[in-house]
């Protein structure tokens, strides 16, 4: 009986938490294909030059909002009423804080930002209109992470999953609203989708109007420890959104240099698609993390130990369905997004879909045990990985399978940078159980 309501308890939050993820990522799919309708090879273009900057102010808020939660859990576990009220009010402080640096940065320096990732004179405006208006709504997409995570582990995960789920309908609803019937172009579909991310906070009001949460905003100074363990547990958050961009910026660059704007446009359709299924693993991360954490807070290792099996087979049988349906359908499902019928595109985004997803398991597997590391406080293995599959080994694997075998080495950095990763993962793992720095029961 207690195996059923344990395994009960990870269905329903891993459920909940990976439908929720999956609708944020609708923010960019569905900004890929109005754009690529309404605005062709161009407007893809620019929308894959200015998806890495989202990436950051995304980032920000899930490191903010994973970090805090993580302490949340575990202090909640613990009873400490008072620690809760300072984290929840310390990380509204700083996530007002990060807000105002991006919309500084996006008032005075879009168009610098837009030039700096590679947009040349064919789309520079469109790029620059998207990222000015992107970076002024980042109080709404940072706020929305961090109220999500503290909701979705304050015992409302249906909540937090609606929450989402419903901002991402809005988001494709006004996609094609401002872009089609009222000709808004990209402002249309940036301004989609800075309204989202409001509307997902309006969703989520009765948490705390109907008094439901265990968390209270109180008047006090900020505390730099709470900001040091908001960073420190929710780094690997953000370095996996940020490493992202960063592989976008690369991989931007060197297929500009091999295949122009058409094989960026084909890169777009890869790395949106490569969204989606990495918010599928993110969404089984964060489902664990309240569970994990509790646990961990309690003492009960051996539990902790047993969630992180759970979502290890939910991982590997979801790659294998990923990967299948992927192989299948790369020719349909680029067709989606080519309202051009730009055949080199075509053949340039199948191929690449082919190749770049054999990664879809190792992916998973990186992300499940880097939030499981971050879940139980232990914040080094965790950068570790993050670092290894954002930057270390991606970046130089790009530049050199790509000298080695052009478009094909492009796709297959992705492949070997996360499958070298997760051999590292199992070591720092199997070395962690050796040590009993978590020693948990098998």
């Amino acid at each position: 009986m207690e195996k059923r309501s344990y395994l009960k308890e990870f269905t329903n939050y891993t459920f909940l938490s990976v439908l929720g993820t999956l609708g944020v990522s609708c923010y960019i799919l569905a900004d890929t294909f109005f754009i690529s309708k309404g605005l062709g090879a161009n407007g893809l273009t620019a929308l894959n030059l200015a998806i890495p900057v989202y990436n950051f102010i995304y980032g920000t808020g899930l490191m903010l909002g994973m970090g805090a939660a993580t302490r949340f859990s575990v202090c909640k576990s613990q009873g400490r009423q008072d620690e809760i009220n300072r984290l929840y009010s310390n990380t509204i402080f700083i996530s007002l804080i990060f807000s105002v640096i991006y919309m500084l940065l996006g008032v005075f320096f879009s168009k610098d930002i837009a030039s700096l990732l590679g947009a040349d004179t064919s789309v520079l405006e469109l790029t620059n209109t998207y990222l000015y208006w992107l970076m002024l709504f980042a109080p709404s997409f940072i706020l929305n992470n961090v109220f999500l995570c503290f909701v979705r582990n304050d015992g409302s995960p249906h909540l937090a999953m609606a929450a989402m789920l419903i901002g991402s309908f809005s988001n494709i609803i006004l996609d094609y609203v401002f872009i089609f019937p009222m000709n808004m172009g990209i402002f249309g579909a940036i301004f989609a989708t800075g309204l989202s991310p409001i509307i997902s906070i309006l969703i989520m009001l009765p948490h705390w109007i109907k008094k439901k949460n265990t968390f209270h905003f109180i008047w006090t100074s900020l505390r730099f420890y709470i900001f040091k363990q908001d960073v420190a547990l929710g780094f690997p958050s953000l370095v996996s959104q940020v490493s992202g961009g960063i592989v976008m910026i690369v991989f931007n660059m060197i297929i500009l240099g091999l295949a122009g704007n058409t094989g960026v446009a084909a890169y777009g359709v890869v790395a949106n698609i490569s969204l989606v299924i990495i918010a599928i693993y993110t969404g089984i991360g964060q489902g664990i993390q309240p569970l994990i954490s509790t646990f961990y807070g309690k003492g009960e290792k051996y539990m902790a130990r047993k969630m992180l099996n759970y979502a290890m087979i939910t991982m590997l049988i979801l790659s294998f369905v990923i990967y299948t349906c992927i192989y299948l359908f790369a020719d349909p499902i680029t067709s989606v997004f080519n309202s051009e019928n730009n055949m080199a595109l075509q053949e340039i985004a199948v191929t690449g879909l082919k190749i770049y997803f054999i990664a879809s398991p190792f992916i998973g597997y990186n992300i499940i045990l880097s939030t499981f590391f971050t879940s139980v406080e232990r914040a080094i293995p965790a950068y570790v990985l993050s670092l290894l599959r954002g930057f270390i080994l991606i970046i130089p694997f790009a530049f050199l399978l790509s000298l080695l075998w052009s478009m094909t080495g492009v796709w297959m950095t992705y492949p070997v940078a996360e499958f070298l990763t997760t051999v590292i993962g199992v070591i720092l793992y199997e070395r962690i159980k050796r040590k009993e720095i978590v020693h948990l029961e098998i």
